[in-house]
């Protein structure tokens, strides 16, 4: 099922040698592998991150396609190594850590295996306990991607309900407001992109131009309150003024043209950070 095609995504980011390593690790198993680059640049340590990059990315990814994720606060840990098999058939190789949690609810899992590393584990790398991403997760993705092993050759079976999974918000849908969180940044530009799908913003029966109060709180601390415009894109309001939005994962967006939301208002993003959408 795998089809030669390796993508990579880590929290290393490009300022040394690591990435290149894991790269080589894999063309060393196939030097006829199309490794690819998903991100480098999640922030160190953060798994949620980590797991919403591989949700936005992996649909548009061919089936067969192995996804390599190493965001791994706990390496060298008793923490899992494991590889899940998508509901679209694809492959994450990652730590059992949280890196599946969007995965699983937004996708579905329909398996899951740890490493054997006795098996799948490079040669003369048992003494160091820090670099998993090369010794294990690239090299194993590799073998995977490669068809040098098939799934069932990865390591015994684990339940898929056990893996570990991130605390989530759920969205709420009242009369006349819908709240959710602030999931991650569109980071580059400052976007803040929530947990509320277009169904979930439909249900206040939005029209173009109509305007909603936005509030956003932190833990219970208000952080930003006002009347903002819904739009079609950035353009639609006034340069330096805020707009709501579909993004392109069919979620609310809320976004200043041409400026930085989450600069603008010292916004963060995760389950403390709560957002309000109410019709007026």
């Amino acid at each position: 099922m795998a089809n030669k095609l390796l993508v990579l995504q880590s929290d290393f980011g490009l300022v040394d040698g690591a990435v290149s390593a894991m790269t080589g690790v894999a063309l060393q198993e196939d030097p006829t592998l199309g490794v690819h680059q998903l991100t480098h640049d999640i922030t160190p340590y953060n798994i949620f991150e980590a797991s919403y990059r591989l949700f936005q990315t992996i649909d548009y990814w061919p089936e067969g396609t192995t996804f390599v994720s190493v965001v791994d606060p706990g390496v060298g840990s008793d923490r899992k190594s494991v590889v899940a098999l998508t509901e679209t058939n694809q492959y994450i190789v990652t730590p059992d850590n949280g890196t599946l949690s969007y995965i699983k609810k937004h996708i579905g899992i329909k398996a899951i295996r740890e490493i054997s590393e006795v098996k799948n584990r490079r040669e003369n790398t048992e003494y160091s306990y820090t670099f998993h991403g090369r010794d294990v997760y690239a090299y194993t993705g590799a073998k995977l991607a490669s068809r040098h092993i098939s799934f069932e050759e990865v390591g015994p079976e684990l339940s898929v309900d056990r893996i570990v999974e991130l605390p989530a918000v759920e969205t709420k849908v009242e009369d006349g407001r819908v709240l959710g969180a602030i999931d991650i940044l569109d980071v580059r530009f400052g976007s803040l992109w929530t947990s509320i799908t277009r169904e979930e913003f439909y249900t206040l029966d939005p029209k173009f131009g109509d305007r909603f109060e936005v509030t956003i709180y932190h833990n219970d601390m208000l952080v930003y309150q006002n009347q903002v415009t819904y739009g079609k894109s950035f353009a639609d309001v006034r340069l330096g003024q805020p707009i709501l939005y579909i993004n392109s994962l069919y979620r609310l967006g809320l976004a200043i043209n041409q400026g930085s939301f989450a600069k603008a208002y010292n916004v963060g993003v995760g389950p403390s950070w709560i957002i309000e959408i109410k019709s007026i």
